[in-house]
């Protein structure tokens, strides 16, 4: 297996940019979620989960500088917090550090397909980062890896990997590294800790990419699974990792599973 793709999304919901090497370490890949939109009128966190209020969150696009970051409009235009606010219809202000207590809503994905994304339908509510560092805004680990026989031909952007692996065995191979170890490069060593659910955030329009239910279909038919013990079966795709050793990683770098007991699915 070899990485084939990184992806960094450095504000969270916003489409991210495509890079040819990166260092990950203990909070994942560098400048990777580190910034999010404060919702001003309820002081909640906004995020495409939640498609009827923020969809067009992921038509703006996040850039790391040697600042911090530069977000464009749709046009290409640089948008400051006015202006994201404005297109948004909502006003934002961009932060670096999550405000205590703030919590995830994810709309119920099955309802967001039967109903539409402009349909009312109930949420579910989860804490930010249960298994990353504090104050982060991942959604729950540093690290999300997606190989190709999974993503099938669907773009790699609609399910917002860190890590796309090259793999030519059966799709879903990933659920079987649960509980195991990766060796990517020469330094970097991951623990796989959990299948990653899917919410509705794939079947949205992307940028120039246009809406597609079956990006949550699919593994609704293929892949129900538990992501954690307590949780029930869930349409699943990838999975999520945490760092045991940093390192350097670039496209092409080999990947090795590593001897160890995985949970499976």
């Amino acid at each position: 297996m070899i990485v084939t793709a990184l992806h960094r999304h450095p504000v969270k919901s916003l489409l991210g940019e495509e890079l040819s090497r990166a260092r990950i370490d203990g909070r994942g890949l560098d400048g990777d979620r580190r910034y999010a939109l404060l919702d001003l009128t309820d002081g909640r966190i906004a995020s495409a989960k939640e498609p009827r209020t923020w969809r067009r969150l992921l038509t703006l696009r996040a850039a790391s500088t040697a600042g911090g970051v530069r977000i464009t409009g749709p046009e290409g235009n640089g948008l400051d917090d006015a202006g994201i606010s404005a297109l948004l219809g909502r006003p934002v202000r961009l932060i670096s550090r999550r405000p205590d207590g703030a919590v995830l809503r994810r709309s119920v994905p099955e309802q967001v397909l039967a109903a539409g994304i402009d349909a009312e339908v109930e949420y579910t509510v989860q804490e930010f980062g249960g298994a990353a560092a504090p104050g982060s805004f991942f959604d729950f680990a540093p690290l999300h890896l997606v190989t190709t026989a999974s993503l099938a031909g669907a773009p790699a952007a609609r399910y917002r990997p860190n890590l796309v692996i090259d793999h030519d065995g059966p799709p879903y191979a990933e659920n079987a590294w649960i509980g195991r170890e990766l060796a990517i490069g020469p330094e970097l060593r991951l623990r796989v800790i959990a299948a990653t659910p899917r919410c509705a955030v794939p079947t949205l329009a992307h940028g120039a990419l246009p809406a597609d239910p079956e990006a949550l279909r699919r593994p609704a038919r293929e892949n129900r699974v538990r992501p954690l013990p307590e949780m029930p079966p869930l349409p699943c795709l990838g999975v999520y990792a945490q760092v045991l050793a940093p390192g350097t990683v670039g496209a092409g770098d080999a990947v090795t599973l590593l001897r160890g007991e995985g949970a499976g699915g």
